[in-house]
């Protein structure tokens, strides 16, 4: 079994900013805990900041029970005028990053009527703008929405919404997306790529493209408070400000689930703390995930169905000429990993209704692997991957 957690996360250079970034990373690991909860062999991969930019576009729009409701299961709030302040310093440090692309939008219907606040915290929180569309179109509106998503991930997710997944109730659509094209600080050599055994997450072996790679990693070893062993090994990024984790048990018949449920931002500091430079031959294989998310199940689990319920959802600070809920809540994913780095997109979509309508190191069973920049520490990717993929 091979369970592969990507996780982009930039660590924020103020105390403050640190407290708004471990906040956001603590949730999107809470929701990867609940994506992965009896999916122990299959593979996952998510977007944590994806999902938490989303959410927190409809958090600025949220009023009375559906406010404390998005507040309580994410642990902060944008309307505060601090977390508003270290959210947009966030942005703007990712932009920052050549590797990293990331935007937001907001398709509404043109005939409906936003209020102003809402509008100017979009434009100064996201550097976001408004897009019209005639939902009463669906079908193009879902053409404009899928060019917008390709054009913001370099075409490598060229679609998130399928057709006659909206109506001309739709009044609302919420668009993140991230592209993400690192190059390892130290390649791997082709030539030493080999196929070797892997063993599944279901028990089964399966032939697979193995990299190698000997260097001067950080390396550490931990426990868990349920006393299961792992270790963790960090790959740099060319740059030195994204690298990415590696974690896996030591006992190869542990699940990945074992480790995933205590990932922590407070988990993750740790390991940049005690990792400590030591000679290691890496073998880790090179893979391609896809994935495509329904994330309301997930946020349903997490005490979020307040805002999926039509009757009592309260977003009268994005629009007072109609009741809105939200109706579908997706994510896409891609990622491939190989001898040159890794390159990823993600598309986040919230579809909001009117309510009337030397010692080696083996990766050859269950893993995961985390992406951090190490600035800012925003969680971008997540994943867990148990086989590989026939394409």
């Amino acid at each position: 079994m091979l369970g592969v957690t990507m996780l982009l996360s930039v660590t924020l250079s103020t105390v403050g900013l640190c407290s708004l970034q471990d906040k956001q990373a603590d949730f999107g690991l809470r929701v990867f805990s609940q994506l992965t909860h009896g999916a122990a062999d299959k593979n996952v991969v998510f977007s944590p900041h994806g999902l938490t930019s989303v959410l927190a576009m409809a958090q600025l729009g949220a009023a009375g029970h559906t406010l404390k409701a998005l507040t309580t299961a994410m642990g902060f709030s944008l309307r505060e005028r601090v977390m508003a302040q270290q959210q947009r310093l966030q942005l703007r440090d990712l932009s920052k990053e050549e590797a990293v692309e990331v935007a937001s939008g907001v398709m509404v219907e043109r005939k409906m009527t936003l209020e102003k606040k809402y509008r100017r915290a979009l434009a100064k929180v996201f550097q976001t703008h408004l897009h019209q569309l005639d939902f009463t179109k669906p079908e193009q509106a879902v053409q404009i929405i899928n060019a917008w998503i390709s054009d913001h991930t370099a075409g490598i997710i060229p679609e998130i919404l399928e057709s006659g997944s909206l109506t001309d109730e739709t009044r609302l659509v919420l668009l993140n997306a991230l592209h993400f094209h690192g190059l390892w600080k130290v390649p791997f050599d082709p030539r030493l790529t080999q196929e070797r055994i892997f063993h599944c997450g279901n028990g089964s072996t399966v032939p697979l493209h193995m990299m190698r790679l000997t260097n001067r990693f950080n390396y550490g070893e931990f426990v868990t408070a349920d006393g299961v062993e792992y270790d963790v090994i960090e790959v740099p990024y060319e740059g030195d400000s994204l690298s990415m984790f590696l974690v896996s048990p030591f006992e190869p018949d542990v699940p990945l689930n074992a480790l995933s449920g205590h990932l922590s931002s407070q988990s993750i500091q740790q390991w940049r703390t005690e990792l400590r430079k030591v000679k290691r031959e890496l073998v880790m294989p090179r893979f391609t995930l896809t994935s495509e998310v329904n994330l309301k199940a997930a946020l349903l689990n997490m005490g979020l169905g307040e805002i999926f319920n039509p009757a009592t959802a309260d977003f009268s600070r994005i629009s007072h000429d109609e009741k809105l809920f939200v109706s579908k809540f997706v994510q896409k994913v891609k990622i491939d990993v190989n001898e040159q780095g890794t390159k990823g997109a993600v598309a986040t979509a919230a579809v909001m209704f009117s309510r009337m309508a030397v010692e080696e190191i083996i990766l050859d069973r269950p893993f995961l692997f985390i992406i951090q920049h190490k600035q800012t520490g925003s969680i971008l990717l997540m994943g867990q991957f148990n086989q590989p993929q026939l394409r």
